[in-house]
């Protein structure tokens, strides 16, 4: 080694299973390391293979040397006290002992394996750093989730959210850490007192809170858009949480990873890791996402505020901050909220005039589709490619708004009932958002309905005709099938309708002919689905979707609604009765499930404010 270099001390915790990832990681530090410094890189291990080792060894060259540390004896002191959790392993505390393992180093750098770096690391490791304990990173889903910001505050201790730090990217001040006697304080906080949320994390937030040198973003930008960061200022991203391009297709910021991931000679095992994620596993990851917001909340709820408490004027100053903050974001949302909250408005009305098939927004205009346009069965060669690709589109946008939070599926009850469907169906459903239809697709693929049917969607005719960009390619190409005007499109429609049901696949239907923005009672019905159920000799499966609000506000201002969606049981035609018979009793017990569920879910009875009369009408 040559004297003259700079020694950058790295430290990783990784487990087997972890291994190609970590090469990813290693790969990109190393090419964008300096011939100036000397890198000394650990890998703390329990359970890492020699062949896996002896493939990492390989990264090694002139001023990179990599060890594998085995901690086995060390953790086997102190496992009784490590509390873990879902997707939590020991390892994540190792970094916690770097102090007391290397007393011959001041200060080194701690990263997780799930990061590619762009920029050489020495420049973070070099930060004048004082005699703070730990240089760290704003934690991104902290900063951009608010309930987040209430935990690491009221529970964790930390005085304000935006010095709350992530510790997968972490410079650690070793001299004043063993100075601080941070080993011993950390295994006293184990045994008094269980962070359940972010864990490790919290414990360093906790510990070093006061001595931390906070640095930008761009040491640490994870794959959330609402942060903002310029692309091109990126120094390393951070695939943590559920942001794993590993995993899921619509990861922000995934080429970079996929970059030197095939530079790898793990290339072809991580391509495989990813093509046997299932959805099942894919949806279960959101779960889980979902779950850890729920848990903060909890342990919010069940802590008092003491920042009330605190002196006079650090209170002041502190408050000041959050209503400045708070008036911000209640301006903006004003701004954004104005056109929903006219929405709302005309829903009111519309309801107590009794129009209820009438949309309360503006829909695209119609051009009349002629039986040329459209090509309901996709039997054209250009029709069935095109169709495969809006079908890919569709699914990426479907794991995105998921994995984003602007679909968010709280829990489904009454799945069985769509499991143990074997012929085609009508599917019904209230329709209160654009999305709703993702809702209604995703249960359909978790149902495992997907792997022997089709799900298509009836449309209006202007979303076909009319619709730009993406989503008019989706409706135009996608399993849709567009009402029409035109009574000889129509009559095309029919005999499709007629075809797909055959085939046993299921048609999306909604009943109410309308799209009421978040609007939770059931609508009265129209005709056409149970006819064509009626006509077709198939059920028709009641799906009613519950929301509630979520955490989380949407661009227009208002809480993101979190579904519940329930299946009710299948309603059959009775053979002994006409077509016309059979449409009227299984709209009226269609109608009668979407309201019982609508009043034991809300505990409220089911009311219009139109008089009786416009409501007889109607019905």
């Amino acid at each position: 080694m040559n004297k003259q270099l700079n020694k950058i001390p790295i430290f990783f915790a990784v487990d087997d299973d972890y291994v190609p990832f970590l090469a990813v990681a290693l790969k990109s530090l190393i090419e964008n390391s300096s011939k100036k410094n000397y890198y000394l890189i650990k890998i703390l291990y329990t359970n890492i293979s020699e062949e896996n080792q002896e493939k990492i060894k390989k990264y090694e060259k002139g001023n990179v040397n990599i060890e594998f540390v085995d901690l086995n004896y060390y953790i086997e002191k102190v496992k009784d006290k490590l509390y873990t959790r879902d997707y939590y392993s020991e390892s994540t505390y190792f970094r916690l002992f770097i102090p007391d393992l290397y007393p011959q180093y001041d200060k080194v750098l701690y990263l997780d394996s799930d990061i590619v770096v762009l920029s050489d690391i020495a420049e973070l490791y070099n930060i004048d750093m004082g005699d703070n304990l730990v240089t760290g990173i704003p934690d991104g889903a902290v900063q951009t989730i608010p309930v987040f910001q209430d935990y690491v505050e009221k529970v964790v201790g930390v005085a304000n959210y935006r010095n709350y730090f992530n510790a997968g990217v972490l410079v650690m001040n070793l001299d004043e850490l063993r100075k601080f006697d941070f080993q011993k304080k950390f295994l006293y906080l184990l045994e008094t007192v269980k962070f359940s949320v972010a864990q490790d994390q919290d414990y360093l937030n906790r510990l070093c809170k006061g001595r931390v040198k906070i640095v930008e973003n761009v040491w640490d930008t994870m794959p959330i858009p609402e942060l903002k960061v310029k692309e091109e200022d990126v120094k390393l991203f951070h695939y943590n949480l559920n942001y794993k391009p590993w995993h899921f297709d619509n990861v922000l910021y995934k080429k970079y990873f996929w970059n030197y991931a095939q530079k790898t000679e793990f290339f072809g095992k991580i391509q495989e890791i990813k093509n046997n994620y299932t959805e099942a596993e894919r949806f279960n990851d959101m779960e889980m996402g979902k779950k850890l917001i729920e848990l903060a909340k909890k342990e919010c709820d069940c802590v008092g505020d003491d920042r009330r408490h605190r002196l006079r004027g650090v209170y002041t100053q502190y408050k000041e901050y959050r209503e400045n903050r708070e008036s911000k974001e209640n301006r903006e949302s004003k701004e954004k909220s104005r056109d929903r909250l006219d929405i709302l408005e005309k829903i009111k009305v519309l309801e107590k005039e009794g129009k209820f098939d009438v949309d309360a927004e503006n829909d695209p205009p119609t051009i009349t589709l002629t039986p040329d346009d459209v090509d309901y069965l996709k039997i054209k060669r250009r029709s069935r490619i095109k169709n495969r690709v809006a079908n890919r589109m569709g699914e990426k946008f479907l794991d995105e708004i998921i994995k984003t939070n602007r679909l968010i599926i709280k829990e489904i009850k009454g799945i069985e009932n769509l499991e143990n469907m074997d012929s085609g169906a009508i599917i019904t459903c209230n329709h209160f958002n654009p999305f709703d239809f993702f809702a209604v697709e995703k249960v359909f693929r978790l149902s495992g309905q997907i792997e022997k049917r089709k799900l298509y969607k009836v449309i209006r005719e202007g979303n076909y005709t009319n619709f730009p960009g993406f989503y008019g390619f989706l409706f135009r190409n996608g399993d849709t099938l567009p009402l029409s005007s035109n009574t000889r499109t129509m009559i095309e429609f029919m005999k499709s309708v007629k075809t797909i049901l055959e085939r046993e696949d299921f048609i999306l239907i909604y009943p109410e002919q309308s799209l009421w923005w978040n609007y939770k009672k059931p609508k009265p019905l129209k005709n056409g689905a149970f006819k064509l159920a009626a006509k077709n000799n198939v059920p028709v499966l009641p799906i009613f979707i519950t929301m509630e609000d979520s955490d989380i506000i949407g661009e227009d201002g208002f809480p993101i609604q979190q579904y519940i969606v329930n299946i009710d049981k299948p309603i059959y035609p009775d053979e002994n009765l006409s077509e016309k018979e059979n449409t009227e009793i299984m709209k009226e017990e269609n109608y009668q499930v979407w309201k019982r569920t609508y009043e034991d879910f809300y505990k409220i009875p089911l009311e219009y404010t139109c008089d009786k009369d416009t409501l007889e009408n109607i019905s």
